[in-house]
Formats: structure tokens, C-alpha cells, sequence
């Protein structure tokens, strides 16, 4: 061996024992293995707890991902003859019916309020996160073969890689007059007039947050089409906001309209979607008389299928027991 390379080995021994010696004095003085697993042990449920969410906005980005995929179709297969999402959206519908099912239990009562062809303006209760809506629109796309048209909020426009998920999905963040023609040509359109706010800022009581909102009024009267009121049972149970500084976080919201409240849950509740008795149009009906009409089939419908407040435990245990109040 040269006197080179044994000045390196040297070199190489004298830093191993250095950073084994260093090693031992973090481990042996500043890292306690006991703790750290106690530590994980408390926080386990506070993790898994925010984790869930992140479950939902992955199956959102990896619907999206399907859909720019599915845009290059035209390069590796050319066998659909109909619209050009359709097949996609059909799969898509698929791949949300069956998280629905399993994870939720999910299932609609009045399904046939629907209507199978012509147009009608869906007016629901937002929740924290409006899955239901999602379900919803999934079971109509795959049962009744057409597509419901709904009305977004304006970030959801603005977050990366959604675009083409809101495109695909028809919805849209349009005026009252693109409402209007929607409806005139014959579509379904779904509109929940508390939106964000009410999204993030009602609770386990359930209450709307309408205000004094008639717009979804004045466009169903002057479409000339019923309202169909929903409302989907332990909706607020299984995506809930954060309550801590919700008063703050509501001023912060009113000034900048950033949704801002954390969002947690993902609890595999059980979600029953009510689809109330139509509204018809009348004429003699005024956007004031409509919005009360409206607002009252819709709270009707949570005090019927919805027990106050709402519980997670409880919701949780309906996945296993039906009691009486969810088929009054």
C-alpha cells in the first residue's frame, strides 16, 4: 500500500469513529425512541384526522389526470362514435359511484323527481365539502344518461389542473343570463344559494345561509322550469370546518372572499340524498315568494331526515342501523 492511500484510510477510520461518536451522543441525548413513538400514538388521530381530505382532493386531481390523459385518445384509439368526453365522463361517473357506494353507503330516495329529459334548477344544501353533489351528478350520468350543469365558485376556476375537470363536467361560473339559456335549452342545473359561505360557515345545526339571495328565483322564473329541492343526510358530518377562529376567518372571508377555513374529516358517514317535491313555475310568484317556498322544502327536509345536531359517531353508526327518521 502507498503512503497515499494510507493517508486516506486513516483519514476515512478517524471520520467514521467522529460521526459515530456524534451519532451516539444525539442519540443518547437528545432522541428518545419511547417518546417518539408515544408522540405518534397521541397524534395518530389528529393526522389521519386532516389526512382524509387529501384522500378526496387526490381523487379530484386524479380524475383530472384521467381526463388530460383521455384527451390524447385520439392517438391510440378511435372507436367512440358520440361526444367527445362522453366515454370519459361516463368512466369518471363510474369511478365516483363506486367510491360513493363504498365509502359512504350512498343512496338517493326520489330519484324519479329527476327528471329523465327537460329542464329543472336543483337547489341544495352546501356542505363542507359539496360531495353529494358530486354523487348526484355521477348517478345521473350513469342512470339517466344525461348531464347535470352546475354552478362553481370562482376559485375553484383558478386552482391548477382543474380546468379541465370543470369543463368536462359542465360546470360553470356564469352569469344569471347564461343560467337562463342553460335552463331555456332544456338542461339541469344545480345552484346552492349559500354557497362558500355556507360551505364553511354553517354547522352541525344545519341552518342556510341564504340571506337575502332570489337570484336562483329570478332565474327559475324567468326559464319558466321547477325547482327541485335536496338535501343529503350527515352531509356536514363527514367533511366538517374547523371551529377554532371561525369568527375571525368569517370577517377575513367577507373582505377578500378567500376560503380560508381548514377543512378535516373524510369519515366514511352514511349519505342520503332527499330529493324533494318539485316546485312548478307560477307565474303569479314573485322571486321573494319562490326563494321562502324554496328555502322552506329544503329545511323541511333536514328536519325530517336530519337529527339536530348533527353527530359523527352517530352517523358513523348508521351505516350499520337505519333509525326511523331517515324515511320519514
Amino acid at each position: 500500500m502507498s503512503q497515499n492511500d494510507t493517508v486516506w484510510s486513516a483519514l476515512y477510520e478517524k471520520s467514521a469513529i467522529h460521526l459515530e461518536s456524534t451519532f451516539n451522543y444525539l442519540y443518547q441525548n437528545y432522541f428518545d425512541i419511547y417518546y417518539m413513538k408515544w408522540l405518534v400514538w397521541v397524534l395518530y388521530p389528529l393526522i389521519l384526522t386532516f389526512l382524509l381530505p387529501a384522500v378526496i382532493v387526490i381523487f379530484l386531481y386524479a380524475s383530472a389526470l384521467f381526463l388530460q390523459l383521455y384527451r390524447l385518445r385520439k392517438y391510440f384509439l378511435d372507436v367512440y362514435h358520440m361526444d367527445f368526453w362522453n366515454g370519459a365522463r361516463q368512466i369518471v361517473a363510474a369511478l365516483w359511484d363506486a367510491q360513493g357506494n363504498i365509502w359512504h353507503g350512498y343512496e338517493i330516495y326520489g330519484f324519479e323527481r329527476i327528471p329523465d329529459s327537460g329542464p329543472g334548477l336543483i337547489v341544495y344544501y352546501h356542505g363542507a365539502l359539496p360531495i353529494d353533489i358530486y354523487y348526484l351528478m355521477a348517478k345521473v350520468i350513469l342512470h339517466k344518461k344525461r348531464k347535470i350543469r352546475a354552478i362553481g365558485d370562482r376559485f375553484l376556476f383558478k386552482i391548477p389542473g382543474f380546468k379541465l375537470l370543470m369543463e368536462v363536467f359542465c360546470v360553470h361560473n356564469g352569469s344569471a343570463s347564461e343560467c337562463v339559456d342553460l335552463l331555456k335549452e332544456g338542461h339541469l342545473l344545480a345552484v346552492s344559494p349559500g354557497g362558500v359561505r355556507e360551505a364553511l360557515f354553517s354547522d352541525e345545526h344545519y341552518g342556510l345561509m341564504w340571506g337575502n339571495r332570489t337570484g336562483f328565483a329570478r332565474i327559475a322564473i324567468e326559464a319558466k322550469v321547477p325547482i327541485i329541492p335536496m338535501f343529503t343526510q350527515n352531509c356536514r358530518e363527514t367533511f366538517r370546518a374547523v371551529g377554532l377562529g371561525k369568527a375571525w376567518m368569517r370577517k377575513v372571508y367577507e373582505a377578500t372572499r378567500l376560503p380560508l377555513v381548514p377543512i378535516y374529516g373524510g369519515f366514511p358517514v352514511k349519505l342520503r340524498t332527499f330529493i324533494g317535491e318539485p316546485i312548478i313555475y307560477d307565474p303569479l310568484s314573485g322571486p321573494e315568494q319562490v326563494s321562502f317556498k324554496v328555502k322552506q322544502a329544503i329545511e323541511k327536509l333536514i328536519k325530517q331526515h336530519q337529527l339536530i345536531p348533527g353527530n359523527i359517531f352517530r352517523s358513523l353508526c348508521e351505516r350499520f342501523y337505519m333509525p326511523s327518521h331517515c324515511y320519514q
